[in-house]
């Protein structure tokens, strides 16, 4: 199919001058208008304004333009149909086979942190994708062009071709130009959600504006393809800047996540360690040595090769510290230059920062299900203190208090069933992904005795109740002083009675924490 008449609108004119002379080359007729037509004008371009064509100017502060029967009409216009070519003729309509057009630059405004209501809504572009789907639509004889880095393929072609594009050609961009339609609306759609009311977090139709960040070497195992896609506009992992070490893997990816979930919850200065998505230890002190040093004794052995966050400046005797950690990824807001010269040194080491963000976007998980989408709201709150229930004879001690609310602040990371054991300020023991809770337990005790920790005067958090006493006997008998659990079994009395028995505080949350 030969290029005859090319329709140009774009707001990002990066590539356009030397495409359009290129076309002229061809012989191409050029229509445009607005600040494209100028554009190519100052250039020395010949143009033919849309409003030649249509007889109608521009209105609307610009609103209006290419929204015409004799624009659409001869983009849609099948050219093996008689009717249509008859059509044509009685409407003195030409046709259009080349439609260059991107969009006005809602998604950037939105990167760039957003404007105000009003200068948002004149960024949704209207003829622009209209043009876009109608060329997509009739790809059998019409190309479509959707932004500049698709330019130098279609004149690549035409050079190859005497001013032609194949079929193959103006379908793959038929493709993408729906596509591109497709995640511009649903950004916008999201825009709009993100100001309505937090209840609409579950919308009756959900719009995910994704786009393919990176392709990743494989997936979980070496044979499967994986990629990264995000619904940000942002180049890269939103929030996150690699400073140093080979691309992260989808496993990486993660663990980084488990790991920032984790260390953005505690207020305090805190160091946590992650292995397959579970932290392995985590520690708060105002000395990050400190910290790291009780997060690292928690489990020594699996915190080889783990992720490494950290919620504060990364300091120089925290990086000494790390010469000898074998670690994965590392993660912290900020870093000491010293600290990050000593970190570069393990050449192998993955180096991140973060951006700890406050915005208002929805806070929502996403996983597949069944060939569909599971979607819930985040796991954001702690606990509430107004549905707190001591529900033994004991009550906690002020230092007991302060460990149940540490620890049970680990337990909504860990996965179920979750057990942690711990301290005021550190876990000491921690038991996940057990088919049963008293098995959870059980390898937590283990895993403490194996790191040389004792369990004597600790509390322990759990995810979710206790279905039987076992547990309980099973954590006494370890060295628990108090237990922190959601309640709600329909053995509580039984648990509860244990925990009497034993002279234990346990108290209530009314609030579970599963994590599959």
């Amino acid at each position: 199919m030969k290029i005859k008449r090319a329709l140009i609108s774009v707001y990002n004119k990066e590539g356009i001058e030397s495409f359009a002379r290129l076309l002229t080359e061809f012989g191409v007729e050029i229509l445009s208008s607005g600040g494209t037509a100028r554009y190519l004008q100052q250039h020395k371009i010949p143009v033919v304004q849309i409003a030649e064509i249509t007889g109608f100017p521009e209105i609307l502060d610009g609103r209006v333009k290419t929204m015409h029967p004799k624009i659409t009409g001869g983009i849609l216009a099948l050219r093996d149909n008689p009717v249509h070519i008859q059509q044509l003729a009685e409407h003195q309509i030409q046709t259009i086979d080349l439609v260059v057009v991107n969009l006005y630059p809602f998604l950037q405004a939105l990167a760039d942190g957003g404007k105000d209501t009003a200068e948002m809504l004149e960024l949704i572009d209207i003829g622009g994708p209209s043009m876009i789907r109608a060329a997509a639509k009739n790809y059998p004889y019409v190309a479509v062009v959707t932004s500049p880095e698709q330019l130098e393929s279609v004149a690549a072609e035409m050079r190859q071709a005497a001013g032609k594009l194949s079929l193959t050609l103006r379908r793959d961009l038929a493709r993408k130009a729906f596509e591109h339609t497709a995640y511009y609306d649903a950004m916008i759609a999201d825009y709009f959600a993100r100001q309505a009311e937090p209840e609409t977090v579950l919308p009756t139709r959900l719009v995910l504006p994704l786009q393919r960040v990176s392709n990743l070497r494989y997936g979980e195992n070496p044979h499967q393809q994986a990629g990264f896609y995000q619904t940000d506009v942002t180049t890269g992992i939103d929030g996150i800047t690699q400073l140093q070490g080979i691309e992260l893997s989808y496993n990486n990816l993660l663990d980084v996540d488990a790991a920032l979930r984790a260390v953005t919850d505690f207020p305090e200065s805190t160091v946590v360690i992650v292995k397959h998505t579970n932290p392995c230890g985590i520690g708060s002190d105002a000395d990050l040595v400190a910290a790291y040093q009780k997060a690292f004794a928690t489990d020594p052995v699996s915190a080889f090769g783990g992720i490494l966050s950290v919620n504060r400046i990364l300091t120089v005797s925290l990086a000494e510290q790390l010469k000898s950690h074998f670690l994965e990824v590392l993660l912290a807001p900020e870093y000491e230059p010293v600290a990050l010269q000593l970190l570069q040194a393990k050449r192998k080491l993955r180096i991140l920062k973060f951006q700890p963000k406050n915005d208002n976007k929805r806070h929502v998980s996403v996983r597949t299900a069944l060939n569909g989408l599971l979607l819930q709201q985040q796991d954001d709150t702690f606990w509430d203190e107004s549905k707190l229930k001591v529900v033994s004879w004991r009550q906690p001690t002020v230092a007991e208090w302060q460990a149940l609310a540490f620890n049970w602040r680990v337990a909504k990371h860990v996965k179920s069933n979750a057990i942690v054991f711990g301290g005021q300020d550190r876990t000491l023991a921690i038991g996940a992904g057990q088919m049963s809770r008293v098995d959870s337990v059980e390898l937590a005790v283990h895993k403490a005795k194996k790191s040389g920790l004792t369990l004597t005067g600790s509390v322990l958090a759990s995810d979710a109740f206790f279905p039987f006493r076992d547990g309980v006997d099973a954590a006494v008998q370890a060295g628990a002083t108090a237990i922190v659990q959601p309640g709600g079994s329909i053995r509580d009395d039984e648990v509860i009675a244990a925990a009497n028995e034993y002279g234990i505080a346990m108290v209530f949350t009314s609030l579970r924490h599963f994590r599959h």
